[in-house]
């Protein structure tokens, strides 16, 4: 196995990945991270699938992998009145990002990653990358991998022309404490991977660990709420307090307070009693627009990789951004190892195996959004995916191993 220099671009979930799992092949790594501080208040819950628990383990964390959430037995709908109209038997671990980020950032030695290191350019130096950074500090290695997400420096370095699609609607994000809500509602929808559908939109939610350290006995509630949006309104939502305009989402404590109060106006309007409670208890929601990010390659230059969201990035309703990252992470590593260390060939490889996957992914993802999407659309745009709002169809579709829907 010839020994490489690897320089990670990004130290999220993806990135941490890769960098553990490439160390543990015996390569030199480091992760550069334009955050000036770890990310762990970022994030909220995730479904996880078996794909991310083994490559977990992988990553020396046998345990975690084994007790990583909370477990819930089955689905259920809620009407608008907080009646249960639908339920479906579908054991699934549900956790928290900040419990599976920590995780990985304790199996990384700390002196692999620096934070505060935000990407400027990218070129070559014979068999070598080169990275740039904005301090002014510049770094070679054998290998670059861009794990950088959705905004990915590394992706616009070289493929300029993908840029992210708005979908056509938002996401309202909220994690709430399990003890703040009522009895009532922890009994609707505490124990399951709950949904409601008022009419064009769609509200979730699961419970997730409260604490990074995984501890079952403290619970928070996780919803998304997706709610289509004209474009022409996205300059309203996403504009911050101070008057700043952000791409994808704001930090939630600079969400203006008009709009903060016309969400909760519609929760109690449109949603089901408990999952008003939770949009109402909520203290720091946060929103975001929903995009699609699709590449034509994951390998876009010599000895550059790209991973995770800076590759491929599908609507939450395939419940598998995070999934998907690790075994980007992993597919690499593997080739790599295969290859023997020969960067051309590992990538070559790992292209191959991973593109049409997350293509794959991708094209799920805007299946399972087309209701939402077709809001924005005609009448006859709108019939003609009402099938994939049904109870049944929602229960079925959202964020179901992989297996069984990537064949």
């Amino acid at each position: 196995m010839k020994r490489l220099d690897v320089a990670v671009i990004g130290g999220s979930i993806a990135g941490l990945t890769a960098a553990c799992l490439l160390a543990r092949s015996g390569h030199a790594v480091s992760v550069f991270e334009r955050s000036a501080s770890a990310l762990t208040s970022r994030g909220a819950g995730i479904v996880t699938h078996p794909g991310l628990r083994s490559v977990l383990e992988r990553c020396g964390s046998p345990a975690a992998a084994r007790d990583l959430g909370v477990t819930v037995e089955g689905r259920r709908v809620l009407d608008q009145d907080g009646r249960v109209i639908a339920e479906r038997r579908l054991p699934q671990v549900l956790a928290g990002w900040g419990r599976l980020y920590r995780l990985l950032l304790d199996a990384l030695p700390p002196d692999r990653i620096r934070f505060g290191a935000a990407l400027a350019t990218v070129d070559h130096r014979e068999d070598h990358v080169v990275a740039g950074f904005a301090d002014g500090h510049r770094i070679t290695a054998d290998l670059l991998v861009g794990a950088d997400g959705q905004f990915s420096t590394v992706r616009s370095q070289f493929l300029p022309a993908v840029t992210p699609a708005y979908a056509g609607y938002v996401a309202w994000r909220a994690v709430v404490d399990e003890a703040a809500l009522s009895p009532t509602t922890r009994s609707a929808i505490g124990g399951h991977f709950a949904f409601c559908l008022p009419p064009g939109e769609q509200i979730l939610g699961y419970p997730v660990s409260s604490l990074e350290d995984g501890d079952a006995a403290r619970r928070s509630f996780n919803a998304v709420w997706y709610r289509p949006t004209q474009e022409t309104a996205l300059n309203a939502l996403l504009t911050d307090t101070g008057g700043i305009r952000h791409a994808l989402s704001i930090p939630p404590s600079r969400i203006k307070a008009e709009v903060l109060a016309a969400m909760r106006a519609d929760a109690e309007r449109v949603l089901a009693p408990p999952f008003t409670e939770v949009m109402l208890r909520a203290g720091q929601p946060f929103l975001q627009a929903i995009l699609d990010i699709e590449t034509p390659t994951m390998i876009p230059a010599r000895g550059v990789a790209l991973i995770g969201d800076a590759a491929f990035v599908a609507r939450p309703h395939v419940g598998m951004g995070v999934t998907k990252a690790m075994e980007d992470a992993a597919a690499l590593a593997e080739a790599l190892d295969a290859a023997g260390g020969v960067v051309e060939a590992a990538l070559a490889a790992f292209d191959g195996r991973r593109r049409a996957y997350g293509a794959a992914v991708v094209a799920r993802g805007r299946e399972l959004g087309a209701y939402l999407q077709a809001q924005q659309h005609g009448a006859a745009e709108r019939a003609a995916t009402e099938r994939f709002r049904s109870p049944e169809a929602v229960m079925a579709g959202t964020a179901v191993p992989p297996d069984e829907i990537l064949v």
